[in-house]
């Protein structure tokens, strides 16, 4: 697939790195030549130098022969001129741009049409991370969820605990534990090693477990992985971007929100918008405020502006102070792995909730939802399955008789209404939603051919 990205940025980098390495030939646009020239000698791409809105530089791009082109520069408005250049003058097939401001997001179903600002596929990056924070609320103790198949099926990645009654336990023993609920586990991550799970597995303490299941089955596993959590109450947020405020909005109804925002101006605005949220404005590493607004009580805190720095070192105060949990925004990649699982609970990253968007949109075949799982080494899709048995290498088959790639998983069918966790007797069917587990993104390419139905058959 030839495809043209716009913006060289974190996200469009992190994009280019993803889709190089499957075969793909990859464009990057920026006006940046001194970060163009690095990622030029790092990875087998073309790069071009210039505003990426520009006719003549998507021109050079190749935008006459190309199939796909990724906006994701940071401004909306060069983002949106780009897709309407890209149709205009390229009729480019496929159109996607990231969009952040609000006001653009209220107006996108009479903004983003074929006749007015042609974009196929929005990307938001703010309300990807505001979903992905409010699922972890929803799901104490989870390190990450998140939901396929119309959020039927869903992938948990959880911490096992001293308590759980798996723990010490082989993991053939969770169907004598839960006899009539059915998940399949499809990593374990124990000391920065992955382990395949076998029935004969003996679950650890420490180990990070990924679990596909029925979404309504998710806390019932979970219990078996470590005591189950109160739900989240007290939640304390710090910075009112549009993250921040958003998270705050979704929560308030359920839980006794407070929001310190730093700037006067806007917390003013936030104290009108949030009818239920107590907003202060103030400084997050000011003990007195913290001591003052009972830290000691809060369930989680969720740190949420802008600077990584001022995000780590206000979660590590209100951890100290004695906040339950800290959850902790970051947007540098090197950040993340340094930082999960230590002092600061949950590490959400803005760049793996877009670049699981944009996948989804990019990945070959009906592919409906792509998340970016252990902080984008290994990947889930959804796909759905067509064709006939004649044309297909996995209509018809049973799940024991496909031929996956190294690493590859089939973990569950969505079948009409019908969740199946995926054992070896399952014949796979004509339009199956079927999650797949994948813990090498190298492997994709061949996860795609494998499930695409052949053109020509005897």
């Amino acid at each position: 697939m030839k495809i043209i990205i716009l913006g060289a940025g974190q996200v469009g980098t992190t994009l280019a790195e993803n889709l190089v390495s499957e075969d793909n030939d990859i464009t990057l646009v920026d006006n940046q030549a001194d970060r163009l020239l690095a990622l030029q000698d790092k990875h087998d791409l073309r790069v071009v130098n210039g505003v990426a809105s520009s006719p003549k530089v998507l021109r050079e791009a190749g935008a006459a022969d190309a199939d796909l082109v990724v906006a994701v520069t940071n401004s909306d408005e060069t983002n949106m001129i780009a897709c309407q250049v890209a149709y205009t003058l390229f009729n480019t097939p496929t159109k996607i741009a990231r969009i952040r401001s609000a006001d653009y997001l209220r107006e996108k179903n009479k903004l983003f049409q074929p006749d007015v600002i042609p974009i196929d596929h929005i990307i938001s990056p703010e309300k990807l991370v505001t979903d992905e924070i409010v699922r972890l609320i929803d799901y104490p103790g989870a390190l990450q969820v998140s939901h396929f198949a119309n959020g039927r099926i869903s992938i948990v990645v959880v911490k096992a605990y001293y308590g759980g009654p798996l723990v010490g336990y082989a993991l053939s023993a969770l169907k004598e534990h839960l006899p009539h609920i059915d998940c399949r586990v499809v990593s374990i991550l124990r000391q920065d090693k992955v382990i395949r799970p076998q029935g004969s597995t003996i679950i650890e303490a420490g180990d990070e477990v990924t679990f596909i299941c029925d979404t309504i089955h998710i806390k019932a596993i979970m219990s078996e992985l470590q005591r189950l959590e109160k739900p989240y109450k007290r939640i304390m947020i710090i910075g009112g971007g549009n993250i921040g405020s958003g998270v705050a909005k979704r929560l308030e109804e359920q839980c006794s929100v407070k929001l310190i925002e730093r700037n006067p101006e806007r917390a003013t605005a936030l104290a009108e918008r949030l009818s239920k949220t107590l907003v202060f404005c103030g400084d997050a590493s000011d003990q007195s405020l913290l001591f003052e607004e009972h830290i000691e009580n809060i369930d989680v805190f969720l740190s949420l502006t802008s600077d990584d720095e001022a995000n780590i070192m206000s979660a590590l105060l209100a951890k100290r102070l004695g906040a339950k949990k800290a959850m902790v925004l970051i947007q540098r990649m090197a950040y993340i792995n340094l930082l999960q699982g230590g002092t600061l609970d949950i590490v959400v990253s803005p760049q793996q909730a877009t670049i699981s968007a944009l996948l989804g949109h990019i990945r070959k075949g009906d592919v409906g939802s792509v998340v970016s799982l252990r902080h984008g080494i290994a990947e889930a899709l959804e796909i759905v399955v067509h064709g006939e048995a004649e044309s297909s290498n996995v209509i018809g088959r049973q799940v024991s008789d496909i031929k996956l790639p190294a690493g590859a998983i089939i973990g569950a069918v969505l079948r009409g209404d019908d969740v199946m966790i995926a054992r070896k007797s399952l014949v796979i069917e004509e339009d199956d939603r079927i999650v797949v587990y994948v813990s090498d993104k190298k492997y994709i390419p061949d996860v795609e051919k494998l499930f695409q139905p052949s053109a020509f058959f005897i």
